[in-house]
């Protein structure tokens, strides 16, 4: 006996209900599973960003620091002959064949100076492990009171020497000479020349050395 059309809507209806099942049910696996590479995408971008923040703490060595160089840049001073990066005792004095220099032998951790500028001046032996920690040393030799004046409100208006960079006077350059040293590297000028200081902290400062370590204060 022929099915009503009512009957037929039915089934048809029935039939598609089914299908529509069959459907959802094909469908939920694949939910999972994108549900799970999201899962498995956050964990592992957690672990990064935790790793990042661990990375953080690790002193670094030879670069990285605040300049934008991790060697010599041609014009920015001139490069000089390594002479050795040894530790020696507290106190002992050391001959250095450069005034003044950018590398030699030095006083050990502990007795390295904090970032400042010293009137009264820094010993080399001293310095130079400011120099090997990527530290930049400002020396000058300025009788008038008003250059020196002059070239603490330079070093003031340098925002990073309070981190990479000491100022002393230093009676070993001629009177009036300013000399700016990084580890290996070594410019020196007549006078003050503000321009010329920035440009020497922003390229090497926090980069060149065997370390990189601020002085701070």
């Amino acid at each position: 006996m022929p099915l009503s059309r009512h009957r037929r809507r039915r089934g048809r209806a029935a039939s598609r209900g089914s299908r529509a099942n069959d459907n959802l049910s094909l469908a939920r696996p694949r939910r999972k599973k994108i549900n799970k590479i999201y899962l498995i995408a956050t964990i592992t971008i957690a672990v990064l960003v935790i790793g990042s923040f661990g990375l953080t703490a690790i002193p670094f060595r030879g670069g990285g620091g605040q300049g934008s160089s991790q060697d010599y840049v041609e014009g920015i001073g001139v490069q000089q002959d390594f002479l050795g990066d040894t530790h020696v005792i507290s106190g002992e004095m050391v001959e250095y064949a450069s005034f003044p220099p950018t590398s030699g032998n030095h006083w050990p951790p502990g007795d390295q100076a904090s970032c400042g500028f010293y009137e009264d001046g820094v010993r080399d032996e001293r310095a130079v492990h400011n120099l090997e920690h990527g530290n930049i040393v400002v020396s000058y030799n300025f009788t008038s009171p008003e250059l020196v004046d002059q070239l603490r409100q330079v070093m003031d208006g340098i925002g990073v020497s309070n981190i990479w960079g000491i100022t002393r006077s230093y009676d070993k350059i001629p009177e009036g000479t300013l000399a700016l040293a990084a580890w290996g590297v070594l410019d020196t000028m007549e006078g003050i020349d503000p321009n010329r200081i920035q440009i020497f902290f922003d390229i090497y400062a926090g980069n060149l050395g065997p370390e990189t370590v601020p002085c701070l204060t």
